[in-house]
């Protein structure tokens, strides 16, 4: 059965040295759901502009509906500098006061809400408090749903009070092991080692679930009982990691909503996000099959001691 998964947030066009790409994470999470059966609800906001505009043929082309997505008369469509590091790694640069930043409540959005499975958000969309106070309704009309942190911190997008609100309002966090020490330092936690990180945020913020995702090294889960699972990463062509992480939600949350097992849905989320890595941006089609194959296999890097 397929889950509803509301991916609340940023729509940003991502531009490259090489042209531009539809990007923004709940785009690409809603893009990702709906490829693996799921039903991808993004919600969010473009300006009144060529780039919206383009933005909504882009949509149509991905199958992702843009039936909640507004339109802003006064604020600019979102756009992002990239730039891919030496481990194809991206580093954002993104501008101020766009149409994200201003979504609006609804009823149809409320609605939404009401039937969803799963809500998931980040940061960025809650530096402005149009968004932020959005989000924080969309919450409360979903007790139902399982509130996902997939965190994410852009350079100059986020503050400690950002991160600790939205801890509080989550469920299950996934996090990079990298932002793992910038939360860290943001919120004056104890703990030295990823692990411990992981523990101390359960036990701080009431969390299910704390999901660590390594790059090369693969991911790790933690919950609040104290089960712990590692999965390796694996052997990949590195193209850049645009949208990995993004998928390792995806695939997580697939199996996750409907088996509730979370060792399942790691080795799921794993290769999703190893796959996906393989490729040029976000939204290139990867197959379940691609997936079981690639878990069933693939070669595992081995870990440093």
């Amino acid at each position: 059965m397929n889950k509803k998964i509301v991916a609340f947030g940023e729509l940003i066009w991502d531009v490259f040295q090489d042209g531009k790409k539809l990007g923004g994470a709940p785009v690409n999470l809603a893009y990702r759901a709906n490829t693996l059966g799921d039903s991808g609800c993004l919600l969010s906001r473009i300006g009144e502009d060529d780039l919206g505009r383009e933005a909504l043929e882009m949509l149509k082309k991905l199958a992702v509906t843009d039936k909640y997505v507004q339109m802003d008369p006064v604020f600019p469509t979102g756009y992002a500098s990239v730039r891919i590091g030496s481990e194809g790694r991206p580093d954002y640069l993104i501008a101020p006061d766009l149409a994200f930043d201003h979504i609006e409540i609804t009823p149809e959005i409320l609605d939404l809400a009401g039937s969803a499975d799963c809500i998931c958000f980040g940061t960025l969309v809650q530096r402005s408090g149009i968004s932020k106070n959005t989000l924080r309704e969309l919450i409360a009309a979903a007790p139902q749903a399982l509130k996902f942190l997939d965190l994410r911190l852009r350079k100059n997008c986020y503050s400690a009070k950002n991160i600790e609100d939205s801890l509080k309002a989550a469920n299950m966090l996934r996090v990079k092991e990298s932002e793992l020490y910038l939360i860290k330092n943001e919120l004056g936690l104890f703990e030295y080692d990823s692990r411990g990180l992981a523990q101390e945020l359960i036990s701080e913020y009431d969390l299910d679930i704390v999901l660590v995702t390594r790059s090369k090294a693969g991911a790790f889960f933690l919950d609040r009982d104290g089960n712990y699972m590692e999965d390796k990463g694996y052997v990949i062509n590195l193209v850049d990691t645009v949208g990995s992480g993004v998928a390792f939600s995806a695939g997580f949350l697939h199996v996750y909503l409907e088996e509730k097992d979370p060792e399942a849905a790691l080795r799921f989320g794993n290769a999703a996000g190893a796959l996906t890595a393989e490729t040029h941006g976000a939204t290139i089609p990867i197959s379940k099959n691609q997936i079981l194959d690639l878990i069933n296999t693939g070669i595992r890097r081995e870990r440093k001691a």
